[in-house]
């Protein structure tokens, strides 16, 4: 039998565990999913207990126990950025010095406390291993990829020191050949553009890049904003390097992202409040952002292609979720193929830690598979027929059972046809923070009201954020300018031309709120500003019942592709089981609710009282 490897990443943001046997992925879930925190930084206890329940074994059978990255390489790096910036961030390291030295420093031991209240166990049998923050990303992204031998690009906002790395892949090794490290780094100036255009940081960056379509390619105002970027905060080097001009941000040794009233002076622009009207400046500014990180990251990856010679590239790391970059990437041809891990952000790393410690501590070879061994990223909880009965029990829930899955299907894809909305519920929670049909909210794409319906009715969040759509791996080409597949909804691409409709002359002239409603194709619902859309392509074999939903819709219809949104509402994890399902379902304006073989009709349940104010519970993301 092989190594079986538990991984933990936590005390950051996105905690998670992952468990591995010989190299194969058995399951993965992140804490917040099960603790119902967003973004849920604790010990995942929760993970961790579901991942040894899934697997089957106890912490005592488990060779080793690996967190994704090491507390005393980042202790050294807090302290030298003091020291250089000294007598900047007093109040900083004031605050953030006492938790160290409590806590984090003696990490080791806080893991094994952590683990035996788990499991009574003897803790100083743990084997205990710490992985490098930027090897975990490099092992989450080669090692479950397809390719025997691959470059690795990773990218994020900091991890010991390195804040971004070029890998080489080969069978069972990673070798780290270059690092751009802190506080010189991509993903923490997107990250200070996130908090500049009033969103949160670490979890309101994919808003940014959401709303960068808006911004108008052929204004001044870009132009302008691209070339001060240029010119006081950024130098872009050939080889995808970059230095910050540290004198506009405060991230190395203050409490906030950038210094606001430089950044007001040199763009002669305001901080945008969270929730405030969005103008068109802001709307610019997004786009100047999202073009120069594209372009970071093309550099990057052009480096990468020349150092290693490898014809294919894997990618990880925060910044590894901007879609519209990873769709560049592969627009531009530098590389045959590439591969992204899904869960690419902090949460990855406690699976790219145990497949390290597989790989390169016990030197288990590693045999790439035909496609990925991510089992479609469905690596979660999965529920019974009886959870289902028991949550609708705990509600007073009505519903309808179906033994035959075909006519459930019928019947859902004729609600779709009809404009309403359904929460879909199937199998294993998603890893990673997409949802990929088993924990989704689907609609109609051709129903011009639908995005603005899911924003404001279901989803309660701000109108402008765009919808992806999941289309049959057979139907793409009828709909996408794309001829590979978008397993994890990772990509960027364009709609076909023959299903676009003409903008307006005076289209950039429009108001935020009148682009948005400008019915740009025959698919509006998932067509963004720019006609395009982030695809997520549904495989027979990964996913046979969404595969069957979309094509029963596609046999009703003629159209092989819906809506789909992730299954909770703004501020609230993902759902997890169906009773997370059910409540989310009843507190939304949501039509329809599938759990497995189970449909509940909105207008059939009981009247729904809760005791708390859920809204404020969640809070904003």
């Amino acid at each position: 039998m092989g190594k079986v490897i538990l991984g933990i990443s936590a005390f950051y943001h996105d905690s998670a565990a992952a468990i591995v046997e010989d190299g194969k992925i058995l399951a993965a879930v992140q804490e917040e999913r099960l603790s119902r925190k967003k973004h849920d930084p604790a010990f995942p206890a929760n993970a961790v207990r579901f991942c040894l329940d899934y697997s089957g074994y106890s912490l005592n059978q488990v060779d080793a126990v690996v967190f994704y990255e090491k507390p005393f390489l980042k202790f050294e790096r807090l302290l030298e950025t003091y020291y250089v910036f000294a007598p900047r961030g007093l109040q900083s390291f004031l605050s953030a010095i006492p938790v160290w030295i409590k806590e984090k420093l003696f990490l080791k031991k806080l893991i094994r406390e952590e683990l035996s209240k788990i499991e009574d166990i003897d803790i100083s049998k743990i084997n205990l291993l710490f992985s490098e923050h930027h090897l975990s990303h490099a092992a989450s992204a080669f090692y479950p990829s397809p390719f025997e031998e691959a470059a690795i690009l990773t990218v994020d906002g900091v991890g010991e020191w390195a804040t971004g790395s070029i890998c080489h892949g080969k069978g069972k090794n990673i070798e780290i050949i270059k690092e751009l490290r802190f506080p010189h780094s991509i993903g923490l100036l997107y990250s200070a553009f996130t908090y500049y255009l009033g969103f949160k940081v670490n979890s309101g960056e994919y808003k940014l890049m959401g709303l960068s379509p808006y911004g108008d390619p052929d204004s001044n105002n870009l132009k302008i904003y691209k070339d001060l970027i240029y010119r006081e905060l950024i130098d872009v080097k050939e080889d995808g390097s970059i230095f910050l001009n540290q004198d506009y941000f405060d991230y190395a040794t203050g409490l906030k992202m950038i210094v606001e009233d430089k950044w007001e002076k040199l763009f002669n622009l305001k901080t945008r409040k969270p929730e405030s009207e969005l103008e068109q400046s802001y709307c610019d500014m997004a786009l100047a952002i999202q073009q120069i990180t594209e372009d970071v990251v093309l550099k990057m990856a052009n480096h990468a292609r020349e150092l290693t010679g490898s014809k294919h590239i894997c990618l990880a790391g925060g910044v590894a979720l901007n879609c519209c970059a990873n769709g560049k990437l592969l627009r531009s041809k530098l590389f045959d193929d590439l591969w992204i891990q899904p869960a690419s952000g902090d949460a990855g790393g406690a699976l790219g830690a145990a497949l390290a410690v597989n790989h390169i501590y016990f030197g288990n070879d590693r045999k790439a598979s035909e496609k990925d061994s991510m089992n479609g990223s469905y690596l979660g909880p999965e529920y019974s027929d009886l959870d289902i009965k028991q949550a609708a029990r705990k509600y007073k829930g009505i519903f309808t059972h179906y033994s035959n899955f075909n006519e459930l299907c019928k019947h859902v894809s004729g609600f779709i046809d009809n404009g309403k909305v359904i929460g879909w519920f199937q199998g294993r929670n998603e890893w990673g923070p997409r949802a990929l049909g088993n924990r989704s909210i689907i609609g109609d794409p051709r129903n011009k009201e639908m995005q603005k319906r899911l924003n404001l009715k279901i989803k309660f969040r701000e109108s402008f954020r765009p919808f992806a759509p999941s289309v049959l791996i057979e139907s793409t080409p009828d709909y996408f300018d794309m001829n590979t597949c978008s397993p994890y909804m990772l990509l960027i691409t364009d709609v076909v031309e023959n299903r676009r409709s003409p903008l307006p002359e005076n289209y950039h002239q429009l108001s935020v709120r009148d682009k948005l409603y400008f019915i740009r194709s025959d698919i509006p619902s998932i067509t963004h500003l720019d006609y395009s859309a982030r695809l997520q392509t549904v495989h027979k074999d990964t996913n046979p019942r969404y595969w069957q939903l979309i094509n029963t819709f596609k046999e009703l219809t003629g159209y092989g592709v819906i809506v789909n949104t992730s299954f909770n509402v703004r501020g609230e994890p993902i759902v997890c089981s169906p009773e997370d399902a059910y409540k989310c379902f009843m507190r939304t304006d949501m039509d329809y609710l599938v759990l497995g073989d189970y449909l509940f009709d909105k207008k059939d349940q009981p009247k729904w009282h809760e005791d708390i104010n859920w809204k404020e519970e969640y809070g904003l993301d």
